[in-house]
């Protein structure tokens, strides 16, 4: 058991050491520690860049890669099916909780400064959450929506062009493999990268972050835990 708990831990308990590490050495050198600031936005660009391409090979080759086109329609519709469901209940327990325990309770933000946007139609909204004006918009991760949806109808349309699209197919599912090794890589940064960044974030905002911040934390883990339990046991309940 000892064995099984280091094998599947291991990465999770250096990565938390590191935070811890780095939340010291924020609060030993206070401003000082913004120094580490430029090695945490590395790992954190780093994961910006590569959440795109990772998105796309990993929704299209998963399409593509299906041989059954009736079992895609089942499985896409229960996903919507089951993520409402369990995105309504968690949306729920996290209301109840901010009700019983406010968060910002003393915090004033002056928000007069902010110019808020006008008003638009439905159909604009589903617009601008399923299409964009433009290639280079897919992009950016500020799209993400619409680079699933375009992702979902390449998949679809590579699986359904038959032989003259296997190779396509095979790209994807390449490009697939490809990411995920790439996001190995990035990952073994990933304890640097979180170190320095606590350790700037304690520095520059320690007063806050014990304060508000801290608050925010006292809420959130215990309810994001007690949904974890309840949440995902009823999720493997439907799975089976």
């Amino acid at each position: 058991m000892k064995n099984n708990f280091l094998k599947n831990y291991a990465y999770s308990l250096i990565l938390v050491s590191f935070i811890l590490l780095g939340s010291f050495l924020g609060m030993t050198l206070g401003a000082k520690a913004v120094t580490f600031k430029p090695l945490g936005d590395i790992f954190l660009n780093l994961l910006f860049t590569i959440v795109v391409p990772l998105v796309f090979f990993s929704v299209s080759s998963a399409v593509a890669n299906m041989k059954s086109l009736d079992r895609l329609g089942k499985i896409l519709f229960w996903l919507v099916v089951i993520a409402v469901i369990t995105g309504v209940i968690a949306a729920c327990m996290m209301i109840i909780g901010v009700k019983i325990y406010p968060p910002g309770a003393g915090v004033n933000i002056d928000t007069s400064h902010i110019v808020r946007a006008e008003g638009s139609r439905v159909s604009d909204q589903l617009m601008r959450a399923f299409t964009v004006t433009d290639f280079v918009d897919l992009l950016s991760k500020k799209n993400m929506l619409v680079l699933i949806f375009l992702s979902l109808l390449v998949g679809l349309a590579a699986s359904t062009s038959g032989e003259k699209g296997r190779p396509f197919v095979h790209f994807l599912i390449s490009g697939n493999e490809v990411m995920c090794k790439l996001i190995k890589y990035i990952m073994l940064y990933a304890p640097i990268g979180l170190g320095a960044y606590f350790a700037y974030l304690v520095g520059k905002f320690g007063a806050e972050l014990m304060g508000t911040y801290f608050r925010v934390i006292v809420l959130y883990y215990p309810v994001a835990i007690l949904y974890f339990f309840l949440g995902h046991t009823f999720y493997v309940y439907l799975a089976g």
